[in-house]
C-alpha cells in the first residue's frame, strides 16, 4: 500500500517527483587522525571566515561600490536614470553572484566538517547571513542616530 505521508511523497499524494526524496547519509562518519582533524578544523574556520566576509560585503562595500559606478555612469552618459539603472542592475547581479558563491562555500564547509568526523548536516549560511545583517544594521543605526544625530530640527545647534 502506498504511503500518503507528505514527508514520503514530497507533498504529492501520488508517488514522488524525481530528486525530491529525503537525504540519506551513509551513516556516522569515521574518526580521522588527530592531525587530519586539526587540519580540517582550520580549513573549516577559514571557510566560515570566507562566508562571513561574503555576507558582510553584501551590506556595505558592494552597494557603495555600485553607487560609485552608477555615479560614473551618470557623469559619462549625462543621465541620472542611466546611473540609477547601472547601480541597481549591478547591485542585484552581484547580490545573486555573492549568494551563489556563499552557498557553494557553505557546502564545502559541511563536507570538510563531515570529513573531520563531525555529524554536520546543516550549513551555517543562514546564521551567518542573519548575524551579519544584525551586526551591520546595528552599526548603521548607531551611526545614524548617535554619531550623525537626528538632525537640526530635533536637536537645534546654538
Amino acid at each position: 500500500m502506498a504511503s500518503n505521508d507528505p514527508t514520503d511523497t514530497g507533498g504529492l499524494f501520488v508517488g514522488r517527483r524525481p530528486g525530491t526524496g529525503p537525504l540519506r547519509f551513509r551513516g556516522t562518519p569515521g574518526q580521522a587522525s588527530r592531525g587530519r582533524r586539526n587540519a580540517d578544523r582550520v580549513l573549516a574556520y577559514f571557510l566560515l571566515f570566507v562566508e562571513t566576509i561574503l555576507c558582510v560585503s553584501l551590506w556595505g562595500p558592494q552597494p557603495v561600490a555600485w553607487l560609485w559606478v552608477g555615479s560614473q555612469a551618470d557623469y559619462k552618459f549625462d543621465s541620472v536614470e542611466a546611473g540609477i539603472a547601472v547601480a541597481f542592475v549591478g547591485m542585484i547581479a552581484t547580490l545573486f553572484l555573492t549568494l551563489a558563491i556563499a552557498k557553494r562555500v557553505d557546502h564545502a564547509w559541511r563536507l570538510v566538517r563531515r570529513a573531520a568526523g563531525y555529524e554536520q548536516r546543516e550549513g551555517a549560511l543562514n546564521q551567518i547571513f542573519i548575524i551579519s545583517l544584525l551586526l551591520v544594521g546595528s552599526v548603521f543605526l548607531f551611526w545614524f542616530f548617535i554619531i550623525e544625530g537626528p538632525g537640526p530640527s530635533l536637536a537645534p545647534r546654538n
